[in-house]
C-alpha cells in the first residue's frame, strides 16, 4: 500500500519537535479556516482546491526534504517549525521504521515548497505556502476528529454502535446531547494512524452515484465532484486488546468561498466498505440519524431539557 515512488510519509515522528506547536483539535465539517489560513491575494494564486490536493501533508513526500531553501524562484522567507498533529502513530506492519511511538507531525511550509517545486508545482508564490499549511493541517485535524468519532461508536461493536447512534448526529462527540463521561474512548482504546495515501484519481463509489444522481436529479444531489480522496489505515483496538486494521475513505468538497475569501471544505469520512462489518456501521450511523430527525427527536430533547430547567 506505500506509493510506488519510495517517498516518505509526510508525517514523522515527534522527536525533537517542541511541544508548544500542539494544534488544538478541529471542529466537523464543514471546515472552514480560521483568518490567519487566508491565502495571500496574488496574481500567481493557484485554487483552493488544487492547493489542497497538491500540498497536503498527508501525500507522500521525498524522504530528504531540507528544511533550507532549494530554488532560486522562492520570493519569501518560509517558517521551518512544524506542528505535532493530535494523531497517534501506530506501529504499520509494512513499515521498517523502529520507533512508532508518538504522534504524527505535520511538516514544515519551507519542507512543504521544496516537495512542491519537485513536484512541478512551480507557479505557486512562495508567500502563501504557509496559509496553505495551515489549511491543510486544519483539514486534517477535523478529518481525524470524525474518525475518532466512528471508533467511539463502533470499535466495541455493532451493538454498542447501535445504541451510540440512538440520537442520530445530535448524539456525537460534537452534538449538544452526549455526556462528558461518553466522549472519549479510553486512552488504551483509541484508533491509531497507521499510514495514508493519496488517490486523487480513483473517485470513491459514492461519489460517483452521487455525481450520477445529480445527473437525473440536480436540484436534490447536484454539486461537484470531490477534488481529492485519501484512503487512511487506521488500527482499531477492541475492549478485549485485540487490534485490526480499518481502512477510511476521505473525499474533498470545495463549498465556495465566504463573503471574506476564506474557502470553505466539506470532507466526507466513512470506513470503507471492505466487508459486512464495515457496511452495517455506515448504514446503522445513516438509518438511525434519519429516523431520529424524522421522529422529531431533537425537538423532543429540548423540550425535555427546557422543562428540566
Amino acid at each position: 500500500m506505500h506509493n510506488s515512488s519510495g517517498a516518505l510519509n509526510a508525517f514523522q515522528r515527534t522527536d525533537s519537535v517542541p511541544s508548544s506547536s500542539l494544534p488544538s483539535q478541529a471542529p466537523s465539517h464543514p471546515y472552514q479556516p480560521s483568518s490567519p489560513a487566508t491565502t495571500p491575494s496574488t496574481s500567481q494564486k493557484p485554487t483552493p482546491e488544487r492547493t489542497v490536493a497538491a500540498l497536503n501533508p498527508l501525500n507522500y513526500m521525498p524522504s530528504d526534504l531540507s528544511q533550507t531553501r532549494e530554488s532560486a524562484s522562492q520570493t519569501a522567507t518560509l517558517p521551518t517549525d512544524r506542528q505535532i498533529s493530535t494523531i497517534p502513530r501506530g506501529m504499520d506492519p509494512n513499515s521498517s521504521a523502529a520507533d512508532t511511538s508518538g504522534n504524527w507531525v505535520y511538516p514544515s511550509p519551507q519542507q512543504m515548497y521544496n516537495a512542491m517545486v519537485r513536484k512541478g508545482h512551480t507557479d505557486t508564490p512562495a508567500d502563501a505556502v504557509a496559509a496553505m499549511v495551515a489549511v491543510h493541517n486544519f483539514l486534517n485535524e477535523g478529518a481525524w476528529a470524525e474518525v475518532v468519532e466512528w471508533e467511539r461508536r463502533f470499535s466495541r461493536g455493532l451493538l454498542h454502535g447501535w445504541r451510540q447512534s440512538c440520537c442520530g448526529e445530535d448524539g456525537s462527540v460534537t452534538g449538544a446531547m452526549i455526556a462528558p463521561e461518553e466522549t472519549l474512548l479510553k486512552v488504551t482504546d483509541q484508533p491509531k494512524l497507521l499510514r495514508f495515501m493519496g488517490r486523487s484519481d480513483a473517485m470513491t463509489p459514492k461519489a460517483q452515484l452521487m455525481q450520477a444522481a445529480g445527473q437525473v436529479l440536480p436540484a436534490q444531489f447536484g454539486g461537484p465532484a470531490p477534488f481529492d480522496r485519501h484512503d487512511w489505515f487506521i488500527e482499531r483496538r477492541s475492549p478485549s486488546g485485540t487490534a485490526r486494521e480499518v481502512r477510511y475513505v476521505i473525499d474533498y468538497y470545495s463549498a465556495g468561498v465566504e463573503a471574506t475569501g476564506e474557502p470553505v471544505f466539506y470532507l466526507d469520512i466513512r470506513p470503507a466498505i471492505d466487508g459486512p462489518t464495515a457496511a452495517a456501521e455506515r448504514l446503522i450511523r445513516w438509518t438511525r440519524d434519519v429516523w431520529w430527525r424524522a421522529s422529531g427527536g431533537t425537538a423532543r430533547f429540548q423540550q425535555a431539557q427546557h422543562q428540566n430547567l
